[in-house]
């Protein structure tokens, strides 16, 4: 998946979503979705596709839309990842989305939304260490405790076969 969580002002475009294929309850998420086969080398191509999509904004209308983390997780027998870009933008008119309702929330608020875990934790590494433009890489994992965590680590190229 390839995920976009874009601001203007303090404030980031979320999207509440009501009538979920997937789940019975309301929640919100940042803009994105699945990569198509053509994007599967290219998680910024999607992420602009899936900006796009979801709320009219185009590629010349956002601000450095930089990769901040790679979040790994288990569902059942499936690896999910997720690429998950920052960026901001001058506009604040979006278009009407088939996929949900469109908000712009303050920054503080985010954590306060019904969001899943994994994305909750970046938020938090992410509000921590904002101004660190390098990859992270999250790993959601359980501790002893059988609670849900993330174990963080830079992406760094080693330089070596």
């Amino acid at each position: 998946m390839a995920t976009a969580f874009i601001m203007n002002d303090g404030r980031f475009i979320m999207m509440k979503k009501t009538n979920s294929k997937l789940f019975d309850f309301e929640f919100w998420t940042a803009l994105g979705g699945h990569l198509e086969p053509n994007e599967i080398n290219n998680a910024r191509k999607a992420c602009l596709r899936e900006i796009f999509e979801e709320s009219g904004l185009q590629e010349n209308e956002l601000k450095e839309l930089d990769m901040r983390y790679v979040l790994l997780r288990q569902k059942e027998d499936e690896i999910r990842m997720q690429f998950v870009f920052f960026g901001s933008t001058d506009k604040t008119e979006l278009v009407p989305s088939d996929e949900g309702e469109l908000h712009w929330v303050e920054e503080a608020r985010l954590i306060e939304l019904n969001i899943s875990t994994i994305i909750r934790k970046m938020l938090e590494h992410y509000s921590a260490n904002r101004d660190d433009k390098r990859v992270f890489v999250g790993t959601m994992t359980k501790t002893d405790e059988d609670k849900p965590s993330v174990q963080w680590s830079l992406m760094t190229d080693p330089m070596v076969f």
